[in-house]
């Protein structure tokens, strides 16, 4: 009994060897092919129609180069080739962010169903199956070519674009943010929101890409702008679009390790983020000299603790925003007050050192809470404000501090 016709080597693999007739006629015609390609993407394709002339002719040149790629493999079936290479490989790489996965599709699908439409004419006859049937296979190849080009891309451009995170960040916290930082963070698109602030806390243990992935998508949920990385053993967050450090630092802090997450002040744009990185830095080295601080703590809380460690801001902003304004408003309230917290905050018994009635002292200390913004009656308020007077009688005796 004879075998099945299907059976036969050439009818499984029908294109392996070469149909010259097909193949001298599909060169002659590929030029005209790569045309009606181009013709049938800008009748049917709103897209390309409103691309710039640049990447529409860039296009084209893929388009001819599918063609002349299919007729080379068409040639030499089994050989292996790099079909991405061949296609993809004479157009620029940013032509991959000029269109999308799904705009390339739709161009390779045009592309593909022109050359199908051209068979009966290109075949030699009795060659229209095997061209066909090569022409599904390609396609296939031509498909998995696109994914790959567009991995890479991807893969590229997310390496690429750490590495600038990266710099920005460190910029920030190194003090030496300048217009080149802003360049990079616009790149990224960081779009200059009004209010911005920097987080600090320690990295947790494992892959660093998955913490800023999950910083990236707390922030997405908080509506707010990130730039971020791991530096060190460091989790740094600069976020923009909200006033409310404590508030932006409660929204991202379910990535960070355990241990004391500081929020610096708010400032204006990312040129100025270096102070409120600064004051994060050295609230996050004070931190633990307040062990029931709150997690997350602004960095303005722990202004105390950041002074007795060295830190001539944070000395400063005590003396010039608690002793200064206290100066100002009278000798009284000073005096005063310093009697009070010498009296270990007893109205009476500062009342009695003062020569005063206890409630012309209460009086003063509801004015050194006005003026100041700090309470004499609480414990945490008075440890800040006696701190504060001891660095400002330094700064008046002219005493290194």
């Amino acid at each position: 009994m004879p075998e099945p016709e299907t059976s036969k080597p050439e009818a499984v693999a029908p294109f392996v060897h070469t149909h010259a007739a097909t193949l001298k006629r599909l060169e002659k015609s590929s030029g005209s092919l790569a045309a009606q390609a181009i013709a049938r993407m800008d009748e049917t394709l709103p897209w390309y129609r409103a691309m710039p002339p640049e990447n529409r002719s860039w296009i084209g040149l893929v388009a001819q180069a599918g063609i002349a790629a299919f007729t080379e493999w068409f040639r030499h079936p089994d050989a292996p080739q790099a079909i991405s290479t061949d296609v993809f490989g004479t157009a620029p790489r940013e032509l991959t962010r000029a269109i999308t996965l799904r705009q390339t599709v739709e161009m390779v699908r045009t592309t593909i169903e022109v050359m199908e439409s051209a068979i009966e004419e290109v075949a030699a006859p009795g060659d229209e199956r095997v061209l066909r049937e090569a022409l599904l296979v390609y396609a296939r190849e031509i498909a998995f070519a696109t994914a790959q080009v567009y991995a890479q891309a991807a893969e590229a451009r997310g390496a690429w674009d750490a590495r600038l995170e990266s710099l920005v960040v460190n910029a920030v916290l190194s003090g030496e943010a300048d217009e080149g930082a802003v360049s990079r963070a616009a790149a990224l698109g960081w779009n200059a929101p009004e209010h911005v602030c920097v987080v600090l806390g320690t990295a947790p243990d494992g892959d660093s890409e998955l913490t800023v992935e999950a910083i990236r998508r707390a922030a997405r949920h908080a509506k707010l702008q990130v730039l971020t990385g791991v530096l060190g053993d460091r989790l740094v967050v600069i976020a923009g679009g909200s006033d409310n450090p404590i508030a932006v630092a409660k929204s991202l802090i379910g990535p960070y390790a355990a241990g004391p997450v500081v929020a610096g002040p708010v400032v204006a744009d990312l040129l100025t983020a270096t102070r409120s990185a600064q004051a994060a830095a050295a609230g996050l080295k004070a931190c633990f000299a307040w062990q029931d601080a709150p997690r997350p703590v602004l960095a303005d809380d722990l202004l105390p603790e950041r002074a007795i460690a060295g830190d001539p801001s944070a000395r400063e902003q005590l003396v010039e925003e608690i002793y200064r304004p206290l100066q100002e408003a009278g000798s009284a309230l000073l005096e005063t007050l310093a009697v009070y917290l010498e009296q270990a905050s007893s109205l009476e018994g500062a009342a009695r050192m003062l020569f005063v009635h206890p409630n012309t002292v209460r009086y003063r200390l509801r004015r050194v809470t006005d003026v100041t913004g700090w309470s004499p009656s609480d414990v945490r308020s008075a440890f800040t404000l006696r701190i504060a007077l001891i660095l400002g009688r330094l700064a008046e005796a002219d005493l290194p501090a």
